[in-house]
């Protein structure tokens, strides 16, 4: 199924969670000298503009990174993650949104490199577009990123982060996620994977985390809950990333951010977080608020 747009939903509370661990990933990486590739296997279209009429239909960054975006208290990640967006909005005005691709080049370094895998014929146009003159660092690919993002890996350095984050509008994409994570896994298994999912009432949802983490690999899971499930059963009241091969140090700044963003995006008492990892947390939490 190819209708997905995520222009739709850009600058959501899942972006905001989503792109916060992403920076955090990559800091990470950047703290050493030595090259390393980041592969982005739903890539989307690069950037987004939230006064388009796809953005403004649902509006659904104003109760996400909108909710953020005048803050003064920000916890340090969080912080880092906004300063990111307003990288793309020099006056103040909270008009363009990052993609995964976006921030991703704008924290590589000259040595590093990005392979970016979108199958949607409009968005892979519009992703071009927004990495137009990097291709020095940058490979775009119109392909199935659950098959063919595998055929980059490992990466030469041996040192990467590869996000698998697709729509899931498609039910059979939670199996895929899982398969594509075990292939890759097999051939990089030194590498960073970071998996978005969403939080819905379907049962494949709720056991797709369940299944990533009776995996053989180190591990966290993160999840953000912003709201009640709705009474008819449908649409998402959270998301969550499962990453595996995490920095030490995540469990500890996710145990910071992880509350304070329970308060901000939540918008009812049903609101809360959920925080556990298959290695010693320095300052963990698993917990609903």
């Amino acid at each position: 199924m190819l209708s997905y747009r995520h222009a739709f939903h850009a600058g959501n509370h899942a972006d905001v969670l989503k792109h916060c661990i992403l920076l955090q990933l990559l800091d990470h990486l950047n703290q050493k000298e030595k090259p390393y590739w980041v592969v982005d296997s739903h890539a989307g279209a690069g950037r987004y503009l939230l006064d388009s009429e796809q953005a403004r239909k649902n509006a659904e960054f104003t109760t996400g990174i909108g909710r953020l975006w005048d803050r003064h208290d920000l916890p340090a990640a969080l912080a880092a993650y906004v300063a990111a967006v307003r990288l793309l909005n020099p006056n103040g005005r909270l008009r363009h949104y990052p993609g995964s691709p976006w921030l991703a080049l704008h924290r590589l370094r000259s040595q590093d490199r990005l392979h970016l895998f979108e199958l949607h014929s409009s968005d892979f146009r519009l992703l071009k577009k927004a990495m137009a003159g990097e291709s020095a660092r940058v490979a775009t690919h119109q392909a199935d990123g659950f098959i063919d993002s595998k055929s980059v890996l490992p990466p030469p350095p041996r040192r990467g982060l590869v996000l698998i984050d697709p729509s899931y509008e498609d039910k059979r994409d939670y199996l895929r996620v899982t398969a594509a994570l075990k292939e890759s896994i097999a051939r990089f298994a030194t590498g960073t994977f970071a998996i978005w999912y969403p939080v819905l009432q379907r049962g494949d949802s709720r056991q797709l985390p369940e299944r990533l983490r009776r995996l053989p690999v180190k591990w966290l899971d993160a999840s953000l809950t912003v709201h009640a499930p709705a009474a008819d059963g449908f649409g998402m009241h959270g998301s969550g990333m499962f990453i595996v091969n995490p920095p030490w140090t995540l469990a500890a700044t996710l145990a910071d951010c992880l509350p304070w963003l329970a308060e901000v995006l939540g918008d009812d008492a049903e609101a809360g977080f959920h925080l556990e990892t298959s290695v010693t947390m320095q300052a963990g939490a698993d917990s609903s608020s």
